[in-house]
């Protein structure tokens, strides 16, 4: 019983680790006043640029280094999840889109972008079958030489691979940047109240760029985190899921704090695999389990409209534009 219920959390920490990415990303794009559905597909985009990255190094390395077989990958899901930002960016605070249907836009474009080089990047090399790094997800999959060591707890919360780690060190970084510094306090002022900032001389499309621009290369962490470590360099069209808008999810049920989106995000990774170690379930009954996360951030969003405690509320400027001329 005692090694089902560590299995359990162990499971729950891998299933909510890109969940963790993804949420933190999003807390910090929402903070600026800038409302990114886009999260998902920019998920699928960080994930397949890694692939890319990863694929063309062993490609041309008879020897590939494993530093490099890390860091290659990590630079390319930065740089693929920043060019997402930038056209989201672009579009919504530049030219002032609306925010909505940029972001939803954004996701089936980086979907598209995700399945159609994940089925045609083999095609360019004249290979076939299926993309698969070993070496680059073996890299990623390195987990603490000492965990073994360590017994039932070491395999429990000390055998994954770095991304874990780096995900609950960005969300903490990232709480207390938002609560701590005057950066924070800036970006906090300018998604509350951004004619108030800009009175203020704080330069609002700047913090609104950075902002998005690091939420969104954060969340193309999760996608990375899914390919190299999670699937161990391989790739599925759509074997993504709904994990994208899961963590749009989290966002809501952490109400704007990434210290509780830790604990929020393996919370939902352990709802979204509980059903495999609940015995004797039916199909309906899976997907009733399967529909507990979004009826647990439903029942969250009706808490904090009803309680309407200002520090759990949203941004009050999240998801509109700010026209300067109107101030």
């Amino acid at each position: 019983m005692l090694n089902t219920i560590f299995a359990f959390i162990n499971a729950a920490i891998i299933q909510g680790t890109p969940l963790l990415f993804g949420a933190t990303g999003e807390i910090i794009t929402e903070k600026s006043g800038n409302l990114n559905l886009g999260i998902p597909g920019i998920m699928y985009v960080g994930g397949i640029s890694g692939i890319i990255g990863g694929y063309i190094y062993e490609h041309y390395t008879e020897d590939p280094n494993t530093a490099l077989c890390i860091l290659i990958p990590l630079l390319s899901c930065m740089l693929g999840s920043l060019i997402m930002t930038l056209i989201y960016s672009f579009l919504t605070i530049t030219l002032r889109a609306n925010q909505n249907v940029t972001g939803l836009a954004l996701t089936t474009f980086g979907i598209g972008i995700g399945n159609f080089f994940g089925g045609s990047l083999l095609k360019f090399f004249n290979e076939s079958g299926s993309i698969s790094l070993m070496d680059c997800g073996a890299a990623f999959k390195m987990s603490l030489p000492f965990a073994d060591d360590l017994g039932l707890f070491g395999k429990t919360f000390l055998s994954f691979g770095f991304l874990v780690y780096l995900a609950v060190i960005i969300a903490l970084v990232a709480s207390f940047i938002l609560n701590k510094t005057r950066v924070g306090l800036n970006l906090r002022a300018v998604g509350e109240n951004p004619a108030t900032a800009d009175s203020a001389g704080i330069n609002v499309t700047k913090y609104k760029y950075f902002a998005t621009c690091i939420g969104g290369m954060i969340a193309g962490f999760g996608g990375l985190y899914f390919v190299m470590d999670y699937t161990g360099g391989a790739w599925t069209n759509n074997g993504f899921g709904d994990r994208g808008w899961l963590a749009i999810a989290i966002v809501i049920f952490a109400i704007w704090k990434p210290k509780m989106s830790i604990l929020a995000s393996y919370l939902f990774g352990g709802l979204y695999i509980l059903c495999v170690y609940i015995p004797g379930l039916s199909a309906s009954n899976k997907e009733l389990i399967n529909m507990l996360p979004y009826v647990v951030t439903i029942l969250v969003l009706i808490i904090i409209s009803i309680r309407k405690k200002r520090e759990n509320q949203p941004p009050q400027s999240l998801g509109l534009s700010y026209f300067r001329e109107e101030r």
